[in-house]
């Protein structure tokens, strides 16, 4: 009795000891009974922070642990206001069914959590049983949500489930609240932890403990949906490896309205020696269960009812046993008008290529969001298909809104050997049974391979095109991306749509081209849609456009790689045609280019097709030319350097077309000075053929004029459509007198020598066939220089600006030139 007294005294001093320390603090008090198995440990948590130490204060002094045993009793406090940043506080019940019965029911939380400091507490129930005997766990509403390990709870509570093989733990999994997982069965006993952090009030488990005849696997785990809903399970030991040769099952209960479908998220198999690891599905009126798949296949989906899951492992390599996991999910939703219909892909006809259905990329959303699957034969589906040339296919779609998928669809067109290219062209068309899909198509990408510096290519699309550019953007619903293939080689040509000027696209090398489209209405417009490709000679630009502009608007071009800048010593021309009757003005966007040189020079050359006639322009050091106007068909043609890095080349321009004007006032002026120049010819003829009837002797030569000209007068070119080029009203002979009136002296005998005839006659050769040449790189050539047809080397150097003079004496000024080289103050010719 006085041990009694003494002990209570003891304990009194210990709590006048704690309110002496912790002025306020409350003293907690646990007792546990004897044989219940239970043990309290309370012990350092992890602290986040530095802080200020502290420590259980109880009978025993200042302690960092404390022990509880069943069967004893312990009054304690701490010395600090915040003990749930110092301590956690686990209670472990250890159950042993092997020896008696199991407390099956509902599991109490003891001691109950409202004589338990506040501190994150974990409650754990340790259950051995025999290798015969299952135990089911049953979890009430709401039911359990796996997660991976390490993850948290929304409120923060946690349970972590473990079982066992022989002495060998396995972690079932983690998980929280609020989830589809009601009853985990497991044989050979469980070991269960519930996390509850400091400030929970909860006084429950939230589960009981049922016994079952043995599941002869590791475990089973029922998830149950009441309607639409997804829920992502793991294997067990998940990341770390399933155990060897075992077997693991989950149970889906599903509303037989819905439909469900399965997708693997991530997988790794092992290196197995015996067997063979797979996924087995029981499907209740399936005729073939169970339904084997191997994990890299496509996984069931559309699935009406309650279904099955099963993973087995295999007897592993023992030098090198690899790992074993799985992480899958089940999405349950409301089956669409789409789910019964099925769609035929017919690509067995069809050569190197490859057909993707994916979903689109969309912004995370934490709410829930029914799944899109496509289904190949109607139960294979998954998130995303492919389907390969040469064969035909059957698919199918479980999706609630179809315009969460696309189409991307990529074909290879090769000729490695020139020798045996095909001559006609080949049509760039998207497949029909492609365009009947009810998804949109968003890629069509077509691979054009061509033997390296043999041959060419050359695009030619069904509507002419327009250049996507800053000032003119492009508005179908579809366009041409077209960039090169090349390894090594970044060039993108641009991206070109229907409506516009450019006729024809010719690259030098590999290229892709991609058919995107950007709104639904492409399936009306796809009809109009084509692009056909042929092989050409090879040529050694890396591209030629050939653009015949419009009357009625601006053509805006600008060079490849416009936002990188073209590539180091690349060259691309552009073929602009000027239709008769017309005039097109030449403009380029900004003053200077930009570039800078480090090794080689950047030009441009601008080049009339009819007159030969070329400017060339230094890129780096000089300013890009004013507007200029081009009577005829006309090259513009870009040459690269090898740039300072930043310092890029890139070139943006735009031509348009005016109607050429005319001047009456010229025309009468010209026609009535060729009239009365014709008058005075005539009037010297007369008189000269009046002399000769009575003298025969040889006279000075006469330039005899021709008449059959267009009547041009000096000082004003341009004015007629018709060049001098184009006439004999620059042929001029030279020619004895002797010789024009040589039939009047036919009755004499006077003799008189053959005089020579020389004629000048202009360069008659081809024209515009080949974009101009660029000069060499190295060299420094000098701006607008102008170049004209070289003369044969048997007649002296002449310029078409060289004026004529008659040889007989003349009053007036005969140093007049025909060609007048001013420049013209508005277009016209």
């Amino acid at each position: 009795m006085a041990g009694q007294t003494r002990g209570a005294t003891i304990a009194l001093l210990g709590v006048l000891l704690l309110g002496a320390v912790r002025p306020g603090a409350e003293a907690s008090e646990i007792a546990l009974p004897h044989g219940s198995g239970i043990t309290v440990l309370i012990k350092p948590g992890i602290p986040t922070l530095p802080v200020k130490p502290c420590y259980i204060i109880s009978t025993k002094g200042h302690l960092t642990t404390l022990t509880i045993k069943s069967g004893e009793k312990a009054v304690f406090s701490f010395n600090c206001r915040d003990p749930e940043k110092h301590f956690v506080i686990e209670i472990q019940k250890n159950i042993d069914c092997m020896s008696g019965p199991c407390p099956f029911g509902e599991v109490q939380l003891q001691p109950s959590t409202s004589v338990l400091p506040a501190v994150n507490r974990t409650f754990i129930w340790d259950v051995k049983a025999h290798k015969s005997i299952g135990l089911e766990l049953q979890f009430s509403v709401p039911r359990l949500r796996q997660v991976g390990p390490g993850a948290s709870c929304p409120d923060g509570v946690t349970y972590n489930i473990s079982g066992r093989i022989d002495a060998t733990v396995v972690r079932i999994g983690t998980f929280c609240s609020n989830g589809t997982v009601s009853r985990i069965k497991m044989q050979e006993g469980v070991k269960m932890a519930l996390h509850l952090p400091w400030f929970h009030r909860r006084n429950v488990s939230g589960f009981s403990i049922a016994n079952r005849s043995s599941i002869k696997r590791l475990c089973i785990i029922e998830s149950v949906f009441e309607g639409e809903g997804s829920a992502t399970l793991m294997s067990a030991n998940y990341p770390d490896g399933f155990p060897e040769d075992e077997l693991m099952t989950w149970q889906f209960v599903v509303p037989p309205h819905l439909r469900a479908s399965v997708s693997f998220l991530h997988f790794n198999v092992s290196n197995c020696e015996k067997k063979e690891e797979r996924v087995e599905y029981y499907i209740p009126g399936s005729t073939t269960n169970p339904e084997v798949f191997k994990l890299g296949d496509k996984q069931p989906g559309n699935m009406a009812g309650n279904f099955n899951l099963s993973l087995q492992g295999c007897d592993q390599d023992a030098q090198n046993p690899g790992i074993l996991r799985l992480q899958f999910q089940v999405l349950v939703q409301h089956p669409q008008n789409e789910s019964n219909k099925i769609y035929v892909v017919d690509l067995s006809n069809e050569q190197a290529m490859s057909l993707t259905i994916e979903p689109r990329p969309v912004k995370f959303s934490r709410r829930f969001v029914p799944g899109c699957f496509v289904c190949l034969e109607s139960r294979t589906c998954s998130t995303n298909l492919t389907l390969t040339s040469g064969s035909k296919h059957k698919i199918s779609f479980l999706c609630d809104d179809l315009s969460r998928l696309w189409v991307n669809a990529e074909k290879t067109i090769s000729c490695m050997d020139h020798r045996y290219c095909p001559r006609r062209p080949y049509s760039l068309q998207v497949p029909r049974d492609i365009l009947q899909l009810p998804v949109q198509l968003h890629d069509f990408s077509w691979k054009l391979l061509v033997p390296k510096d043999r041959l060419s290519l050359a695009l030619v699309p069904a509507q002419k095109l327009q250049q996507h550019t800053p000032e003119k953007v492009c508005n179908t619903s579809y366009s041409y991306l077209v960039a090169s293939t090349v390894p090594g080689q970044d060039l993108y040509f641009g991206s070109f749509c229907p409506g516009g000027s450019i006729q024809q696209i010719q690259v030098k090398q590999n290229v892709s081209v991609t058919l995107r489209t950007f709104a639904p209405s492409f399936q009306q417009e796809a009809s109009r849609q084509g692009l056909t490709v042929s092989f050409i000679p090879y040529f050694k630009e890396e591209g030629v456009f050939t653009v015949t502009p419009d009357t009625k608007s601006k053509v805006y071009l600008r060079s490849p790689n416009w936002d990188r800048g073209l590539p180091s010593l690349t060259s691309v021309s552009w073929n602009i045609s000027v239709p008769s009757g017309q005039v097109a003005c030449l403009t380029f966007l900004k003053e200077r280019t930009g570039v800078v040189c480090q090794t080689g020079r950047a030009f441009m050359i601008i080049q009339e097709q009819r007159t030969k006639a070329e400017e060339i322009f230094s890129l780096e050091d000089e300013v890009l030319p004013k507007p200029s106007f081009h009577h005829h068909s006309f090259w513009v043609n870009i040459s690269n350097c090898s740039p300072v890095s930043g310092k890029q080349l890139d070139l943006f321009f735009w031509v348009l077309l005016t109607p050429r004007t005319m001047d009456l006032t010229v025309i009468i002026t010209a026609i009535v000075g060729g009239g009365a120049l014709l008058l005075f010819a005539l009037g010297l003829i007369i008189c000269f053929v009046r002399k000769k009837k009575k003298k025969t002797s040889k006279g000075p030569s006469v330039g005899i004029y021709n008449g059959n000209i267009n009547t041009q007068m000096p000082m004003q070119p341009k004015k007629f459509q018709k060049g001098r080029k184009d006439s004999d009203s620059h042929v001029y002979a030279v020619i004895d007198d002797t010789m024009v009136y040589g039939h009047l002296l036919q009755d004499s005998n006077v003799s008189f020598l053959q005089p020579q005839v020389d004629t000048y006659r202009p360069f008659q050769g081809p024209t515009g066939d080949c974009p101009p040449s660029p000069p060499l790189t190295g060299s420094r050539a000098p701006t607008a220089k102008l170049t004209v047809d070289e003369p044969s080397p048997s007649f002296p150097a002449e310029s078409e600006s060289e004026p004529y003079t008659f040889s007989h004496p003349n009053n007036g000024n005969t140093d007049i030139p025909l060609l007048d080289t001013h420049e013209p103050t508005e277009p016209g010719e």
